[in-house]
Parts: structure tokens; C-alpha cells; sequence
């Protein structure tokens, strides 16, 4: 794709160019809020972040203070883990078509919203099945990942749609590290200010996630937006791809740019002045040069280009009964589902139980290594994705550029694959008489890296399947990867002692299946 001038990295994080076959921002303008692509983006990873800090609330508190609250047995430990996984799948499941019918940005909000009602009554449990009751209602807030990917999705163009998951989702994820530094911490603080334990781990439910929740939902709502266009109802409203895009337009903003503009840069002020058109051929879009701006900052860069894929052109569709068969039924739809099963599953697996394994391996050799320590130790795993679930992303739109869609696919089963070996390796040494602290921590993180770059070029992978209905797509693959929370979950709750199996049964599940799915092709369309 032709660039009408060199972007700084300045610019690149400040000024929205922006494709205007589909009004997709092609830069990554998260510093200027003026943007309607940075506030969605922000909003975006936020709401998922906020989602993580409600859904994983107990897995900090656990090993300790709930478990001696509620008397609970590791079996009972083990399936309120479980638990907390299953409403996620099914409204993952839901959660997709909605997002294609309504909107990314209205689901979103609601999601908050309804979460928040489990997480505010959480105080009120004294029973094991009161436990596996309110951590089932709770698990709707991890349906918020479905909106988190769509909303990006719509706002980011192919070239850099990668990137753009990857961060809302990483930053997203990263949720769950700061759930275990943020709950254990107040946890301690209200002990320390004289609460009971058995009132102090309630009483951080009401302090943090509720009004996390509520607020989120309401920001999202006051300063979101849906789609490129404005509203939702108006997604349709692009230029279709063989349109040529003929006659610049001298002023405009973005939210009311003509169908028909061509390059215009927008200033601060609203205003632009436009060059002289430089034809390239037969009925296709074309590039003006660079207008000379008057001492104003660029906020906005329109610029045309030519339709490559489909993803150019897809617009998010309501789900028939006709397009959901197709869909099923495709096998690219199973290619980054299976995948995710393996990386993201295995990831919901490792945030539930990582502490209260950790407890488990080390309190009985020293006594000081308690709830708190084992807390922020595996918090390590989840704020890994700060970068890693980007640099996944980034790594998806860099081999796309030379080799397409197989490349995206190809990296992601490498890495699947490689972290299925680094468990192996992780759970034989955990179980060994010399297991140190130190080693399994500098195993899991690098366990850590691979696993959460691997969920970053999956969903750089997913737009590009089944693009008119991302958000069933995004669905059905979330939806996948609570499949495989539950599976791996299961395996930590009955697989056979010592603890390190369920780190090297579970490698070697996920090596396996990555390996076979490398059969699914990509199909030259795409």
C-alpha cells in the first residue's frame, strides 16, 4: 500500500490514518484521545482488564483465606476453578452474534454491568455450593473478551489489526496478574486494619470489583463509540471496494467524511487543503500528495487503497441459520479455535491454579511462603501479557507483510508447540526432589512467553476468517479457549499427584494438537 509520507513514530501514535474504503485507522494513535480509534481502543482493553479483575477476584484469595473460611478441600477448590470457567463458555458462545447484531460496544457495557450483580452478592457465600454459584455468575464477565476483539476489529485496518489485539487483549489479560497484587494486597490492608479474615476477603469484593464494573461500563458507554461511521445501524455505510474514489473533499470530520473522498488531511481545527489528484488507472482508488497544512497538528489522515482480501470490505453481518452452518462447517474457523484451546485454555488453567500450586509445592518446605507470597508470585504469569500478547500481535502483522496469511498461521503453531514442551519441562522438574523456587519460576515465565505470544497471533489470525461475522468468529474461538480452560482445569483437579503432572500432561495435549492442525489450509482467497 502506497504512504503519503513517511510516519514518524510520533505520528504513528498521534495522527489516525485512516483507509477510506473502510474508515479503519492504519497507525496506532493511542496517545491522542481526541481520536474516537484511541478512546475505543483504550476502552476496549479497559473493559476486558476490568472483566479479569472480577472474573479471577477469588483465585488470589483462595489458598488461605477462603479455603479456611469455607472450609474447603482441594477437590472443592478444584471445581469452583472449574465452575468459574463453564457460564464463560456459554456466553462466549451467545455473546458472538450479539456483538455482529448490536455492536461490540453496547455488549461490552452490558456484560459489566450484569458481572457486577454476582461479584456484589460474592460476600454473601458460606457454602462450597454457594461458592460454585456465585464463581458460575461471575464467569459472564469473561465473555467481555468477544466485544474487547470485535470492537478492535472494526476500528483497525488488516495491516495493523494484529497489533491492535494483540494490545487490547494482552493489556486485557494482563488483568489477572493485577487481580492477585490488588486483592492480596487489600486483602492484607483490611486484616491489618482490623478485619476479621472471614470479613476482610468479603468486604474486597464490594471495594474493587463492583465499582471497577459499574464505572467501566458507564465510561463505555459515555465516551465509546460503535463503529467508524457513527452508529452501529450505520456500518454499511462504506464505498465499496471497486468504487473509485474521485473528488477530495476540502473540509470535513471524520464521523461525516463523503463516501467519495479521496486523501484529505484534517488538522486540529477541522480544516485541510487539498492537492491536486494523481490518477493510477482503470477505475481504482488513488493518492493524492501530501497537503501543505497552515501550523496545525495532524490528527487525521484519509487515505484510499485498493481492496486486497475480503477483510477489506467485510462488514459484520447478523447471524443466519445459512452463515452459521457455513461457518461451522469451515475448517479455517477450526484453525485458530483448536489452537486457542491449547494456548489461551491452558493460560485460564495456569491463572485459577498457578498460587495455590505453588502453595501447595513450597509452604510444606518453608513456612513463610504463604498465601500472600504465592499470590504475588503467580500474579508474574498474567502481567506477562502486558507485552507479550503485543509482541505476539506485532509478530502476526510483521510476517503477514512477506508471507500472507500461512505465516500468521505457521508462527502460531511454533509457538503452540514450543509451549506445550517448556510444561513438560516444567512439570518433570517441579516434581523432582531439588525443585527450587527460582528454577519454576524462570520455567513458567518462559512457559509464560511463548504461550501468550501464541494468543496474539491467533487473533491477529482470526479477522481474517470469516470477516462478515467476526463476532461470531471471535465467539466461537473465545469460546474454544474456555473449552480448553476447562480441560486443562480438569486436569490440575484429578490429575494424579505429584502436582508437576498436570504442567506435563498438559504440554503434551497441547504440543500434540498443534502439531496436527497444521493439515487445515488457508485458502488462496484469503
Amino acid at each position: 500500500m502506497s504512504t503519503l509520507y513517511e510516519t514518524s513514530a510520533w505520528q504513528y501514535l498521534t495522527v489516525a490514518k485512516v483507509n477510506a474504503i473502510n474508515r479503519k485507522c492504519m497507525t496506532l494513535p493511542i496517545l491522542n484521545l481526541r481520536s474516537q480509534y484511541a478512546r475505543n481502543f483504550h476502552l476496549s482493553w479497559l473493559g476486558f482488564w476490568t472483566a479479569f479483575l472480577s472474573w479471577f477476584a477469588f483465585s488470589p484469595l483462595i489458598p488461605e483465606a477462603v479455603k479456611n473460611d469455607l472450609k474447603l478441600t482441594p477437590q472443592k477448590i478444584g471445581n469452583s476453578n472449574i465452575v468459574s470457567l463453564c457460564a464463560t463458555l456459554i456466553v462466549r458462545l451467545i455473546v458472538g452474534p450479539l456483538v455482529d447484531r448490536y455492536g461490540p460496544r453496547r455488549v461490552m457495557a452490558a456484560l459489566l454491568v450484569i458481572g457486577a450483580i454476582p461479584s456484589g452478592l460474592a460476600g454473601t457465600v458460606h457454602t462450597a455450593g454457594e461458592l460454585y454459584t456465585i464463581r458460575f455468575f461471575i464467569g459472564i464477565l469473561g465473555g467481555t473478551f468477544v466485544p474487547c476483539q470485535a470492537w478492535t476489529t472494526v476500528f483497525f485496518d488488516k495491516s495493523i489489526v494484529g497489533r491492535a489485539n494483540a494490545l487490547v487483549g494482552g493489556w486485557g489479560n494482563a488483568g489477572g496478574g493485577f487481580t492477585f497484587l490488588i486483592m492480596v494486597a487489600l486483602y492484607d490492608r483490611l486484616v491489618r486494619d482490623g478485619l476479621s479474615p472471614h470479613s476482610a476477603w468479603r468486604a474486597a469484593f464490594a471495594v474493587v470489583p463492583v465499582p471497577a464494573c459499574l464505572c467501566v461500563a458507564a465510561a463505555i458507554m459515555i465516551f465509546g463509540t460503535d463503529h467508524p461511521n457513527g452508529a452501529w445501524e450505520n456500518r454499511h455505510d462504506v464505498p465499496p471496494a471497486h468504487m473509485q474514489l474521485s473528488k477530495p473533499q476540502p473540509s470535513a470530520d471524520i464521523e461525516n467524511l463523503s463516501t467519495q473522498s479521496s486523501v484529505v488531511v484534517i488538522s486540529t481545527e477541522k480544516t485541510a487543503i487539498p492537492t491536486e489528484k494523481k490518477q493510477n488507472g482503470e477505475g481504482r482508488g488513488s493518492i493524492n500528495h501530501a497537503v501543505e497544512q497552515k501550523d496545525h497538528v495532524r490528527d487525521v489522515m484519509i487515505e484510499t487503497s485498493d481492496a486486497t482480501s475480503e477483510l477489506d470490505v467485510a462488514i459484520n453481518e447478523g447471524l443466519t441459520w445459512s452463515s452459521g452452518k457455513s461457518i461451522i462447517f469451515n475448517p479455517l474457523t477450526w484453525l485458530p479455535a483448536l489452537a486457542y484451546l491449547t494456548t489461551f485454555g491452558f493460560e485460564l488453567a495456569v491463572d485459577a491454579n498457578l498460587a495455590n500450586v505453588l502453595f501447595n509445592l513450597f509452604h510444606t518446605r518453608n513456612a513463610s511462603f504463604g498465601q500472600t507470597k504465592a499470590g504475588y508470585v503467580a500474579s508474574i504469569y498474567g502481567l506477562l501479557n502486558v507485552f507479550t500478547r503485543p509482541l505476539g500481535g506485532y509478530s502476526g502483522d510483521i510476517i503477514y507483510r512477506r508471507f500472507g496469511i500461512s505465516g500468521k498461521k505457521y508462527l502460531m503453531l511454533v509457538c503452540g508447540v514450543m509451549q506445550g514442551l517448556l510444561s513438560i519441562g516444567l512439570g518433570i522438574y517441579a516434581d523432582s526432589a531439588e525443585s527450587s523456587l527460582a528454577v519454576v519460576i524462570v520455567l513458567f515465565v518462559l512457559v509464560a512467553v511463548v504461550n501468550e505470544v501464541a494468543n496474539g497471533i491467533n487473533f491477529s489470525l482470526v479477522p481474517h476468517c470469516n470477516p462478515s461475522s467476526n463476532g461470531f468468529m471471535s465467539g466461537i474461538v473465545g469460546a474454544m479457549g474456555n473449552v480448553g480452560g476447562i480441560i486443562f482445569a480438569l486436569i490440575f483437579r484429578f490429575g494424579p499427584a505429584p502436582l508437576g503432572k498436570a504442567f506435563w500432561i498438559s504440554g503434551t495435549i497441547c504440543a500434540v494438537v498443534n502439531v496436527a492442525i497444521a493439515g487445515i489450509r488457508i485458502p488462496s482467497k484469503y
